[in-house]
C-alpha cells in the first residue's frame, strides 16, 4: 500500500509539474505569436475611437429586423375655387382602400414583410429607401385595381426601423478553464468598449485588466487579423480615450481571465482525480487494518 501511495503523488507532482510549465508560456512559437497579436497598437488616429467617431453606413435590413411601415394615398391639391371651402384646395391623405398599412412589422427570415391582404414584399438586402420604394411599387399593382387607375407617385410610403435586431456585437469573458461567457448586444451606433463592458457590469472577478482586446472580424484565417489592444487602467482610471475604440458590427470584445487563477484552476482540474484515487486508497488501507486489527483481537480472546 505504501508503494501505490508513492507512486500516485510522484504522478500527482509531475502532472502538476507539467500544466504549470506549459501555461507559464511554455508553448509552440505559434502560440506564443498568437498571444503576443494582442500588444500590436494601431497607429495613432487610424481606429474610431471615443473622441473621433465616424457615422455607420446607411442601414441595410436583414431579419430578424423590425420595421415601421406607413402608406397612405395622397390626395392631390385641387384649384383655388372661391364657391368651394379652402379645405378642399389643401392635399390630403387616406388609408389604403383595402387594408391598411401602418405599424410595426418583423422581417421574417426568409427576408420580405407580411402586409396582411397586400401579401409579402422583399425587404432584405435593402437600406430603408430601397424598402419604401419596394414595397411603394407592390402595393401600387394591387391597389390600382381598387382606386381605378392609380399612380404609384401618389402612393405615400415611410419605412424606419423599430428594433435593430441584426446588427449586433459580442463581448466574451474568458472563465479561467470554467468556459467563457458570450453576451450579445445590438449596435446603435454611438458604442465603445467602456460601453460594451458596461453593458456586462464591468469586469468579472477572474479578468485580467491586462489583457482586453477588440478582436475585428476577418472573412478567412490566412488574413491580417486586426487586433486593437485596450489599456484598461489607462481608459477607466486616467481618462485615456485613444484605447477606447468605436464599436462596429460583428465585433468581439474579449476579456482574458489572469494567468495565475486560470494556473491554479487548471492544476486543481488535474489533481482532483489523483487526490481522489488517493482518498479512496487510503480509505482502502484504513479500512483494511481496522478489520484485520478487529480479527487479531477476536482471535487472541478466543480459547
Amino acid at each position: 500500500m505504501g508503494q501505490i501511495r508513492r507512486w500516485i503523488r510522484r504522478i500527482a507532482v509531475g502532472l502538476a509539474a507539467a500544466v504549470g510549465f506549459v501555461a507559464l508560456g511554455c508553448t509552440n512559437p505559434g502560440q506564443r505569436r498568437e498571444a503576443n497579436a494582442a500588444v500590436q497598437m494601431p497607429a495613432a488616429g487610424s481606429i474610431p475611437t471615443e473622441l473621433a467617431m465616424i457615422s455607420l453606413p446607411e442601414y441595410v435590413i436583414e431579419p430578424p429586423d423590425v420595421l415601421v411601415i406607413n402608406a397612405v394615398i395622397r390626395n392631390p391639391a385641387k384649384k383655388a375655387d372661391p364657391e368651394k371651402p379652402a379645405a378642399d384646395t389643401e392635399e390630403t391623405v387616406r388609408s389604403l382602400p383595402i387594408q391598411p398599412v401602418y405599424g410595426s412589422y418583423a422581417v421574417r427570415p426568409d427576408g420580405t414583410v407580411f402586409l396582411g391582404v397586400y401579401g409579402s414584399v422583399p425587404v432584405a438586402g435593402y437600406t430603408l429607401g430601397q424598402a419604401a420604394a419596394a414595397i411603394r411599387a407592390s402595393l401600387a399593382k394591387q391597389v390600382e385595381k381598387e382606386s381605378g387607375g392609380l399612380k404609384e407617385d401618389r402612393l405615400l410610403v415611410v419605412v424606419d426601423v423599430a428594433e435593430y435586431n441584426s446588427k449586433s456585437y459580442y463581448v466574451i469573458t474568458d472563465g479561467a478553464t470554467v468556459g467563457e461567457a458570450v453576451y450579445r448586444f445590438p449596435i446603435t451606433g454611438k458604442e465603445c468598449v467602456l460601453d460594451a463592458l458596461a453593458n456586462i457590469n464591468g469586469l468579472p472577478d477572474v479578468a485580467s485588466k491586462r489583457n482586453i482586446w477588440v478582436a475585428r472580424r476577418t472573412p478567412f484565417s490566412n488574413q491580417p487579423q486586426q487586433i486593437l489592444p485596450v489599456d484598461w487602467i489607462g481608459l477607466t482610471q486616467h481618462g485615456v480615450t485613444v484605447t477606447n475604440y468605436q464599436i462596429f458590427p460583428g465585433d468581439r470584445v474579449y476579456v482574458k481571465a489572469q494567468r495565475l487563477i486560470t494556473i491554479d484552476r487548471t492544476i486543481a482540474k488535474i489533481l482532483s482525480p489523483a487526490e481522489r484515487l488517493l482518498g479512496v486508497t487510503l480509505l482502502g488501507t484504513q479500512t483494511y487494518n481496522t478489520v484485520a486489527g478487529r480479527g487479531l483481537g477476536f482471535g487472541n480472546n478466543t480459547r
